[in-house]
This record gives C-alpha cells, structure tokens and sequence, in this order.
C-alpha cells in the first residue's frame, strides 16, 4: 500500500485531537462513566472484528446503534457534560493568581474542624476550586466574612440556625454558609455515614470543590474530593490536604511552564491520548484517501473432468488490481480474494482458458481496475496415471 507523506498541518491536527482525548481521560477518571466507556469501547472492538470477518447483517446492526450513538452518549452523560461545558466557559489560557492566605486559610480550618471534631459538633465546609457552584449550592445565607476560627465555631454552634447547611469558602472568606448541596448516589460511599458526607461527596462528584466534613456522631473528619470520601486521622493531615488542593488547583506561578514537567505529568495517559490520536488519524483521515493495491491472487480450477488431473498452471496467480479507500483495505482479509475458472472443457482437449471479470472475487468495497494476465494454461493427465510408476 502506498505511503504518504505527513504535513505539518496534520501533526497539529493529531496534537490538537490528542489535548482532547486526554481531556476525557482525565474527565472520565473524575465521574463514573469508565464501566461505560469501556462497554463502548467493548462494542467499538466488536464491530472491527465484525467487519474483519465480512459479517454483513451484524455490522449494518452495529451501524444502525452507531448512527444513534451521540443521542446515546448525551443521555448517558448528560450531567457530566453539562459540567464538562462549564469547566470550557470559565476556562482561561492564564492561570489565576496565587491565593496569598492558603496557608492560613489550612491553619484555620484545621484548628477549627479538630475543635468541632473533639467536642463532637458536625460541619461542612466546602473550599471552592475553578468549578462555577450556583448550580449545585442552594440557598444559604450570604456573608462575605474573614475566615476565622471563632466565625466557624459561631457558625456550627448547635445552637446556630444555620449549623446544619454548608459553610462556602472562596479567596480565602465565608461566601457564603447555611447552604444546602446535592446529595451523593453512590451507596457504596453513603451507607454507612450521615447526610453530610453525602452532600460532601455529591458536590465532590460535580466540581473540583474540596469539601471536609466532622461528624457529629463519630467525632471524626473526613474528606470529600474527586468523587472520593476518605477519613483524616490527625489534624496535620487536614491541613497537608488543604494545602496540596490549593497547589494543585492555584499553582504558583513559578511552577506554571510547558517544560518536562508538563511531559511527565500523568505521562502514561498522554502517551495514550497521542496514540490514540495516531490511530484516529490513521484510520479516518489517511484512511478516506483513494489508493490503488495490487495483489497476487492465485489461480483455483473447477468442474475439472473426473479423468483428468491438473499437473501444472502456467501462470499460476493473477495480478488484480483494486481501488478502494486505504481505510477499506485495512479490513480486507486476501485469503477472501479468489480466482476460480471452470475448465470443464478440458474434456474436449482445451488446454487454453481466458479469466473473465466474473472469475474473480473480491469483496464489494472494492473496485476491480485491471488484472493480468487474461488467460492461462493447464497441463493434464491421465488419472488413470496417478499411481503408476
């Protein structure tokens, strides 16, 4: 099959599918949409073998479910499409400044929450990430307050009206407190807590938001992040976690540059993406180009005359030449192309046959140009002969 040559266009092309692709992956890590991704990507497997195998009515039934696949994909994944919009809308080619209270921000929520969690005083809070939260946050009151130990403990107090709503942090200030989240569905996180994990973790599900959360009944601290519910043991740990949300989400900006640290980072999935978008391109961009292949198909004789035995052809193989896109031949299986001429006549003493178009077979993707050559010779014997000598 002929070769040809890569523009510089189409390695921006890959580069470009490939930044998508390993935006899925990493969107696709953080909802719970891999068992289905990997059901499509199942059937995906399915249906190149189906095709492989020339199987016509399974594959026109597996291009019929592909026709209907995007209605399919947005019902599916409506919600964390409608977040993956959102992430695009707030997205920005420069990363926002550094947060200079971080650190105290951690100190305090640390102290605070191992008060709350040693005098056994539930809380929530949540520590807004580059996610947009009005649509998942309902009601609440607004404050736009200095964060503060005594402000958190007034907040919680059991006596406070608001003590059982969640506490919004932003830019290092009380937003917002007294406010309600999306609960979880994911059982298997949610049995055995309260409905405050279970808001944690469902705003956790829907954005990049951190959200800790003491419990009333345990008197423990937990950590709702990534769609992932897991316990702090000691308040050092609250605040390395705070500390480490802040430097993944708001890098400082000495950290910020496309050199080997880009590269290295989750490297195995980007390797994947680029691959990934090698394969696409090679199968539907090089794959739509028309090409020419010639195969050597060899000679099969039938309806051969019960006392006669085929010694020789000369020549023994056809040349075919076919036009199809390069895609197609990728899914030819050769042994399926044949030459098959009816020497019947060999009876009468015909030694010489010709190689019409109808002698040939070929599957119908393709387009039969010439074949050559156009007759061929036969040696024969007796069959009587077979065992003598």
């Amino acid at each position: 099959m002929p070769s040809l040559p890569i523009t510089i266009g189409e390695i921006a092309d890959i580069l470009l599918v490939a930044a998508l692709i390993y935006t899925a992956i990493v969107w696709i890590r953080r909802t719970r949409a891999a068992f289905v991704v990997r059901g499509m990507l199942t059937l995906g497997a399915a249906y190149l073998a189906v095709r492989f195998l020339e199987l016509e009515m399974t594959a026109w039934i597996f291009q019929a479910f592909f026709a209907a696949f995007v209605v399919v994909i947005i019902v599916i994944f409506q919600e964390e499409l409608r977040q993956l919009f959102e992430r695009i809308a707030v997205w920005r080619f420069r990363r926002e400044p550094v947060q200079p209270e971080r650190s105290t921000v951690a100190d305090v929520l640390a102290r605070a929450l191992a008060d709350m969690a040693r005098n056994h005083i539930g809380a929530l809070v949540v520590l807004a990430g580059k996610d947009p939260l009005d649509r998942h946050v309902v009601g609440g009151i607004v404050l736009d307050g200095r964060l503060s130990v005594p402000l958190l403990r007034s907040i919680f107090d059991p006596h406070s009206p608001g003590h059982d709503g969640a506490v919004l942090i932003a830019n290092g200030r009380v937003q917002r407190f007294a406010a309600h989240l999306p609960l979880s569905k994911d059982l298997a996180q949610t049995s055995n807590v309260g409905t405050r994990h279970s808001a944690a973790l469902g705003l956790a599900e829907l954005s990049d938001a951190l959200c800790l959360v003491v419990s009333e009944e345990r008197g423990t601290i937990s950590i709702a992040q990534d769609g992932r519910l897991t316990k702090v043991e000691i308040p050092q740990e609250l605040a390395l976690a705070i500390e480490n949300f802040f430097g993944r989400t708001f890098p400082p900006a000495e950290q910020i540059h496309f050199g080997l640290q880009l590269v290295r980072r989750n490297w195995v999935a980007k390797a994947m993406s680029v691959c990934s978008a090698v394969a696409l391109w090679y199968l539907f961009v090089l794959g739509s180009k028309a090409v020419e292949v010639t195969y050597p198909v060899p000679i099969a004789v039938e309806h051969v005359p019960a006392h006669l035995q085929i010694e020789a052809i000369d020549p023994p193989e056809v040349n075919a030449t076919f036009s199809a896109t390069r895609r197609a031949f990728y899914f030819v299986n050769k042994r399926r192309i044949r030459v098959e001429v009816d020497v019947s006549l060999a009876e009468l003493g015909r030694r010489t046959f010709s190689i019409s178009e109808q002698d040939i077979y070929y599957p119908k993707d393709l387009a039969l140009l010439n074949f050559s050559p156009r007759s061929f010779k036969i040696s024969v014997k007796s069959a009587s002969d077979k065992n003598t000598g």
